[in-house]
């Protein structure tokens, strides 16, 4: 459907003059978005997201899940970026074990910090809401410390970015003017909070992320706090009860398709080709997180089961048994910080997990020895 989505204006940068776009206000209009086109496909995405909330309860404890899902969430996104993190990384990281790439990790454990911030605000009734303020905090938290650092971390931009090509000039698409951009966010945030469009709330944060992608209101980390407002819209509209769903794993395994759909936004005014290609995303990213949630429950359940119908089990094995999915890469010493036990203690009771074929010892050393839930850590990376 052929309609304009924005407008080009003359700039000048680095000495050359360039067309940089500026997008509408949302939501599309003339013609206005042809919703009744995918009714259909929302109702199966809105239908996978509630299946998914119901599987996840049925698992024995929602921390556990929440743990490995917010982390293959960050890990993708960053990803898509082109960071070259491992969720084994991450897990090493946070047992204190040597990572080769911790600059990496750094920008995997800086996109949770931000995630939670945006979350802790959402779930206080003093918090901020959905704004450009929030998304800002967001995105100082995300470039602390790590590469893109030195681009103005918490503030919107105040000069002119572009997407591929070395200057503005032959670049792929170069975004509104740094002066255009409060205005622009202004306008998107009051569309979030505009309660009399009749909307259906999946297809309004499938809008409300485009449009943050097409303002680039950021120097650098725009793709990864656009993705992070998918998530918090998702709470935002109670569509999700906890962030169960990583969505980025469906856009990273169609990163092409995905930025060239919303390259077509701009150069063609179709919104309704974006809207069903999130829409589809949403429906099989909720599908795959629902299959993962019960192969993971299953595969600790059946560990569990094997680890109580053992005579040498014990309170402590059964108290370290339960801090796996959370700890899933581990050394004695953290166990015994864990437990609050002594040393022979969290020993015995990690021999006992080790003998039973649930944890595996990874240095092959007689001291200093680290252990690793194994089964359970190939389960999340698939």
């Amino acid at each position: 459907m052929k309609r304009s989505a924005g407008t080009y204006l003359t700039s000048t940068a680095l000495g050359e003059s360039f067309q940089a776009f500026v997008p509408y206000p949302l939501p599309p209009g003339k013609p206005k978005l042809a919703v009744e086109s995918y009714l259909e496909q929302n109702r199966e995405a809105e239908l996978a997201l509630a299946r998914l909330s119901g599987v996840a309860g049925l698992v024995p404890s929602l921390d556990w899940l929440l743990y490995s899902v917010i982390r293959k969430e960050a890990l993708l996104t960053s990803q898509i970026e082109g960071t070259q993190a491992t969720l084994i990384d991450l897990f090493d990281e946070e047992a204190g074990f040597a990572v080769s790439n911790t600059d990496d990790v750094e920008e995997v454990t800086n996109y949770l910090r931000a995630f939670r911030l945006v979350q802790d605000n959402l779930r206080d009734p003093g918090g901020l809401p959905i704004c450009v303020r929030l998304l800002s905090d967001a995105h100082r938290l995300l470039l602390d410390g790590v590469r893109g650092g030195g681009k103005q971390p918490g503030e919107l931009r105040r000069s002119q970015n572009w997407i591929g090509g070395t200057r503005p000039g032959n670049a792929a698409f170069v975004p509104p003017p740094a002066d255009r951009v409060p205005e622009l966010l202004g306008d998107m945030e009051r569309f979030i909070h505009d309660t009399s469009l009749s909307l259906p709330p999946l297809v309004k944060i499938a809008l409300a992320h485009a449009q943050f992608e097409t303002i680039h209101p950021f120097l650098d980390g725009n793709g990864r706090i656009g993705r992070l407002l998918i998530g918090a819209l998702l709470e935002h509209w109670a569509l999700l009860p906890e962030p169960l769903m990583y969505l980025s794993g469906y856009l990273k395994q169609h990163q092409m398709e995905y930025y060239r759909q919303l390259s077509i936004i701009r150069t063609e005014g179709d919104w309704e080709s974006w809207v069903s290609f999130f829409l589809e995303g949403v429906a099989v990213a909720a599908s795959d997180a629902e299959r993962g949630i019960i192969d993971v429950a299953s595969s600790v359940a059946s560990d569990r089961r094997h680890l109580l119908e053992s005579p040498k089990a014990g309170p402590a094995s059964y108290r370290l048994f339960e801090f796996l999915p959370m700890m899933p890469r581990f050394t004695v010493e953290r166990v015994r910080q864990k437990l609050g036990t002594s040393f022979p203690t969290a020993n015995a009771a990690v021999k006992v997990l080790e003998d039973l074929g649930i944890v595996t010892e990874i240095t092959g050393q007689k001291k200093n020895r680290s252990y690793s839930y194994q089964p359970y850590i190939e389960l999340l990376s698939r």
